[in-house]
């Protein structure tokens, strides 16, 4: 039995279709809500569905605490939003609520993978600065709430680990810019691609922000674009690798331009390439994240050979495969 935090979300439910398609038992913590969450799970559904107050991780899941143990436990479940603002509610869902299932995977033997984020690296602007070595954790200087709440639980992680108090195999995951199907929930946190093909549709040229930078160029401000079935191989590949334990950066370990993203989108969409440029919104400034890029070393190291999807072949996938589609769903 394998169980899924966050199992009806976007890249919860891309790994939940993967596991179902291994022929895994699957349970999934989610709150489906009422967006039609639903339908990210239709195509695949697991064995047990279970919706816990996630703002209340004082108290798991009843069904958690009846079980002596799982395969493995994916905690895809948080607070995601980077301009996330209630202190209290960020950590209580992405600090506290990780800790206990920690605690739980810890006596119960059982493995566990939980999502970390790029934000945890704040204002970096160099490859050098994206290492994610253990050694240099506690250099990082995130930005954001979310950033640093998902840097404070790394931290924890690693501290635990090395006192012996942690599952018999534990990864945390830095996600760089995930993008893909099943994503249409996740409000004004839904990837560039999605808000950029959305206004293709419109009959508006593409937007993109202005850089608040003298040294970048508009359109020239870099991230580290995966593909979500990337992501999903990666978290597979830990399954069938017990061996691998640590937090490791989830990115292809190439910074593509927003341009370059742009003109992927108009391109799949079958649009002239239009570009126009606007000015950040006030509560992106100070700390937009003008460049990412995945030091994947380490993970290499540890035995991932998988290939990483281009993005402008990535972009045509959920183009043309989803978006463009009347079932936009994996």
């Amino acid at each position: 039995m394998i169980i899924i935090t966050g199992g009806a979300g976007f890249i919860g439910s891309c790994l939940q279709a993967a596991l179902v398609k291994r022929g895994y038992d699957t349970v999934i913590i989610d709150q489906l809500g009422a967006q039609g969450k639903w339908r990210n799970i239709a195509n695949h559904p697991p064995l047990y569905c279970v919706t816990p107050d996630f703002n209340n991780p004082d108290v798991l899941p009843d069904f958690l605490e009846s079980l002596d143990k799982a395969d493995m436990l994916f905690h895809m479940g948080a607070i995601s939003e980077t301009t996330a603002c209630d202190g209290d509610q960020v950590w209580k869902t992405n600090v506290a609520l990780s800790r206990k299932l920690w605690d739980w995977c810890t006596r119960t033997r059982t493995r566990f993978v939980y999502a970390s984020s790029a934000a945890t690296y704040g204002l970096a602007e160099k490859p050098d600065q994206f290492s994610d070595c253990h050694e240099l954790l506690n250099t990082l200087d995130p930005v954001s709430l979310y950033g640093w709440s998902k840097h404070v639980f790394d931290q924890q992680a690693i501290a635990l680990a090395k006192k012996n108090v942690a599952p018999p195999q534990w990864v945390g995951l830095k996600f760089f810019n995930v993008y893909g199907p099943n994503e249409y929930h996740k409000g004004n946190m839904i990837s560039v691609v999605k808000v950029k093909y959305d206004e293709l549709c419109k009959g508006e040229a593409v937007k993109l922000f202005r850089s608040h930078r003298t040294d970048i160029a508009h359109g020239m401000q870099a991230r580290d674009f995966i593909w979500v079935q990337d992501v999903v191989s990666v978290m597979l590949w830990l399954y069938d690798t017990p061996s691998v334990s640590g937090v490791f950066n989830c990115g292809t370990g190439i910074a593509r331009t927003y341009l370059d993203l742009a003109y992927a989108v108009c391109d799949a969409a079958g649009c002239q390439r239009r570009v126009e440029f606007v000015n950040m919104p006030t509560l992106l400034q100070g700390q937009y994240q003008s460049y990412t890029q995945a030091d994947i070393t380490r993970l290499r190291a540890a035995g991932y050979t998988g290939r990483f999807t281009t993005l402008e072949e990535g972009v045509r996938r959920y183009v043309q495969n989803y978006l463009a589609t009347e079932t936009p769903y994996y």
